[in-house]
């Protein structure tokens, strides 16, 4: 009977410990496997945005950026909140889908209207940039986002001009989108010349080359352009054309059609 009551009371002991020490588990365990830091914690905010950047470089995107929004939410006055939200614009970069961009997009325009002159809104401006470069599509579809991307270039190219780090890597994206754009044009073009519509081919061509003289390809465009004009018997606009291959680009393909149609306006002009 004694033994009985002990039992009894020991089993309730056992109830009542386990009673104040869950409460303390669920605390430490919430958020799954991303443990809170307690905001009172001295240097918290330094531990979040350290673990933070830990999971930013295994490209766990979802815990990073809950280690970040804390220090966002929680820590208005912290020396990491710049730093941070650009961290939760690149864990939303990282995803790589659209919402996501979308999301990425809203937290570089929010720093560099909340932080214009920290010395990383070139960093935020260059990410503006690189979000419409990730998104645009064949030359053969619409250009939206290509656009989009060579504006927000332009803007770091012009108002960051001391970005060294940055500023390769901008003008090479710039480049690539520029080269997109102009191949758009081009297939626009190329489209109205193989059907025989020649006056759109030659407006779309030259449309080109005044929003792109230094489209790497112009050797192409240069041909179908002089071809274009001469087969409507604009043989005068033509053969600068052909004439621009060969002194531009004397390894073109291109080249030796160009030489022998120069010749053959030539000869007919000489009869």
């Amino acid at each position: 009977m004694i033994s009985t009551i002990f039992d009894s009371f020991n089993s309730r002991l056992a109830l009542m410990t386990w009673g104040l020490v869950l409460p303390t588990f669920v605390i430490l365990g919430c958020g799954g496997d991303t443990p809170r830091i307690q905001t009172g914690q001295l240097e918290a905010d330094r531990l979040l945005f350290e673990r933070g950047n830990a999971a930013l470089e295994e490209r766990d995107w979802i815990r990073a950026r809950e280690y970040f929004v804390q220090i966002r939410d929680n820590y208005p006055q912290s020396q990491y909140r710049p730093d941070t939200r650009l961290a939760i614009g690149d864990t939303y970069e990282g995803e790589g889908t659209g919402e996501a961009y979308v999301r990425a997009l809203d937290e570089f325009r929010d720093f560099l209207s909340l932080y214009p002159t920290h010395a990383r809104a070139g960093y935020a401006q260059y990410k503006l940039g690189l979000i419409h470069f990730h998104q645009m599509r064949r030359a053969e579809r619409d250009q939206s986002e290509t656009l989009n991307a060579i504006e927000e270039f332009r803007t770091f190219v012009s108002n960051y001009p001391q970005n060294h780090y940055l500023m390769p890597l901008a003008n090479e994206r710039l480049r690539e989108a520029r080269d997109r754009l102009s191949a758009h044009y081009f297939t626009v073009g190329h489209f109205y010349y193989r059907f025989k519509s020649y006056p759109g081919a030659i407006s779309r061509f030259r449309e080109l080359l005044d929003n792109d003289p230094d489209y790497p390809r112009r050797d192409e465009v240069y041909f179908h352009l002089a071809d274009a004009l001469a087969r409507i018997n604009r043989t005068a606009e033509a053969i600068p054309y052909f004439a621009r291959i060969l002194e531009e680009f004397e390894s073109s393909d291109y080249a030796e059609e160009a030489n022998l149609r120069i010749a053959e306006f030539e000869e007919n002009q000489e009869r």
